[in-house]
This record gives structure tokens, C-alpha cells and sequence, in this order.
């Protein structure tokens, strides 16, 4: 009996490691998945996201990086937009967006970089 306990505590905890292992960043230095709200609308490539909450993911495209904005209300398609990753110093204790304004006056994604990674998303 008290081997069972010893092996499913020993099991429990390699399943808690293992997952916070899965969930950080990956050997890139940035989390696969992020989220991130925006409170006015924000264009990101060619397509003008409606202010709200986003699902942030990194993907590849063969040599190419991704990141694909999926609404968390489940509306509308994803968008999907092309960024470089540019190291930084060391981790980064913030998340910050950069943006510009366009004739439009629209404000215009160029940067982001999630709290805890180690690289920021250029578009």
C-alpha cells in the first residue's frame, strides 16, 4: 500500500513538472501561446482587428514565423501576419506593445514582446 502512495505522489509530481515545462518558452525564447487584449482596434498587417481579447500564437511557416490572432470570443477568422524575432538582453519583465499611426490614423502593430520571453515579435 505504501509503495502505491510513494509511486502516485512521484507520478503527480512529474506530471505537474513536466507540464510547466510544455507551457514555458520554448528554444526560442518565447511561449508558443499567449493572450492579449486590445482596447482600441489595432491593424495588424493588411487586416484592421476590432478592439478585444486574442489568442497570440507563434507558429512556422517553413523558415518563416507566424503569428496567428484568433478572437477569444470565437468571432470572426483568424489573421495571421508575418514577424521577425529580435533577442533581447535577458528576460523581459513586461508586456509591451509598439505601434504606429498610419495616414488612416489607425494604429499600426510593429512590436510586441510577452513578459518572460527573450525575444520580441517585429512586424
Amino acid at each position: 500500500m505504501r509503495f502505491l502512495i510513494i509511486t502516485g505522489t512521484i507520478g503527480l509530481l512529474l506530471l505537474a513538472f513536466s507540464s510547466a515545462v510544455v507551457a514555458g518558452p520554448n528554444h526560442l525564447g518565447i511561449a508558443d501561446v499567449r493572450q492579449i487584449t486590445f482596447s482600441t482596434p489595432v491593424r495588424i498587417g493588411t487586416t484592421l482587428l476590432p478592439a478585444g481579447d486574442y489568442e497570440v500564437r507563434h507558429t512556422m511557416q517553413g523558415d518563416e514565423h507566424i503569428m496567428v490572432f484568433t478572437s477569444r470570443k470565437g468571432k470572426g477568422e483568424s489573421v495571421k501576419a508575418k514577424c521577425n524575432l529580435v533577442s533581447l538582453p535577458g528576460k523581459s519583465g513586461q508586456t509591451q506593445t509598439v505601434y504606429e499611426v498610419n495616414s488612416d490614423h489607425e494604429k499600426v502593430l510593429r512590436e510586441m514582446v510577452f513578459r518572460g520571453d527573450t525575444a520580441k515579435h517585429v512586424f
